[in-house]
């Protein structure tokens, strides 16, 4: 069962916009945002909020998240991290379009 909720279809997009909205992008600061996202994505399969196809498809933004840290750790300008972040984001709207709701299940997890 897949959480629908009404307002903004934008799959973890508040993720990545917290993100974005930094001056500066670390390495630690994007891996907490990837296992953030990991760990809330398995707690939601496994208590039937998400489908196994939303849990396999939200996790490429993890994924993205994990590979945008290995680059600011290699020293890749920020410009570019920024970047990979705004596509980051482009391919969390196409999935919010497939899995409407799931960005608000995600962002529910995070402690205020």
């Amino acid at each position: 069962m897949l959480i629908i909720v009404l307002g903004n279809p934008e799959m973890m997009r508040t993720c990545i916009d917290h993100l974005i909205a930094l001056p500066h992008i670390a390495g630690p600061r994007i891996r907490e945002e990837a296992e953030f996202i990991a760990n809330r994505l398995e707690l939601l399969r496994l208590h039937g909020e998400i489908t196994n196809d939303a849990f396999l498809d939200a996790g490429a933004i993890q994924g993205a998240f994990t590979l945008i840290g290995t680059l600011v750790e290699m020293g890749i300008p920020q410009q570019e991290i920024q970047q990979e972040l705004r596509n980051t984001l482009a391919r969390a709207k196409r999935l919010e379009e497939k899995h409407p709701g799931l960005d608000i299940a995600i962002e529910n997890g995070r402690a205020s």
